[in-house]
């Protein structure tokens, strides 16, 4: 007869932003064992009295002062040997948030929050490494059926502004035309009225969602 499983929960959160047009990811540096010292993502184990959800918005906001962001529930990780405290099934969630919109301040089980380009990252802890990647998976595909790139701009932004998200997040370039085509076709964005000066090229559109803080599916 086999023995049933013994196991603690833990949620653990990917938080990507752009950053001097770069996807960023925010890591803590961790302050007890395991991995003491090592940069993992933020995350903790699930408390009796809350749910999923509470506990990735607790332990984000705990460890980095990170907080009402837009957080989604990616896949669950279990593999036997992926913590060395014994059976942890992570349930592990992805964020978005706008460039410098939030102040990091690290506390509870993290030493140190920053932030580090996506492209160019420390040896993480655990299994993060793996979680990350499919965090950016997920990301990158709902690029081409869901508005989700918007939740990481400001409240108003040009269609340049869109555009260079898109193409960090791919890394690819777009064709400018098609891709203005595309957006405004969704009729998820409207003209604010103002405009902002970029560089040497004449005066933008500004654009705000028409519905903010909805992820809508496009297809």
């Amino acid at each position: 007869m086999n023995t049933p499983a013994s196991f603690n929960v833990a949620t653990d959160i990917v938080v990507f932003t752009i950053r001097a047009d770069t996807l960023n990811v925010l890591l803590i540096e961790r302050a007890g064992q395991p991995f003491k010292g090592s940069w993992a993502l933020p995350g903790g184990f699930l408390n009796n009295d809350e749910g999923l959800d509470q506990c990735a918005a607790r332990e984000l906001a705990e460890e980095t002062g990170v907080g009402d962001v837009y957080l989604e529930q990616l896949a669950s990780f279990g593999d036997p040997g992926r913590d060395p405290r014994g059976g942890v099934v992570s349930v592990a969630y992805f964020a978005l948030v706008p460039a410098d919109e939030h102040a990091l301040r690290a506390a509870s089980d993290a030493a140190s929050a920053r932030w580090f380009a996506f492209d160019d990252l420390p040896e993480l802890a655990f299994d993060h490494a793996v979680i990350l990647h499919a965090a950016h998976a997920r990301l990158k595909a709902k690029l081409d059926y869901s508005t989700i790139a918007f939740c990481l701009l400001p409240a108003e932004f040009t269609l340049s502004n869109l555009q260079t998200v898109y193409e960090i997040i791919k890394a690819e370039t777009l064709d400018k035309r098609n891709f203005r085509k595309w957006v405004l076709a969704l009729d998820v964005l409207q003209e604010t009225g103002e405009k902002r000066v970029e560089g040497a090229h004449r005066p933008a559109m500004l654009y705000r969602e028409k519905n903010p803080g909805t992820i809508k599916i496009i297809r």
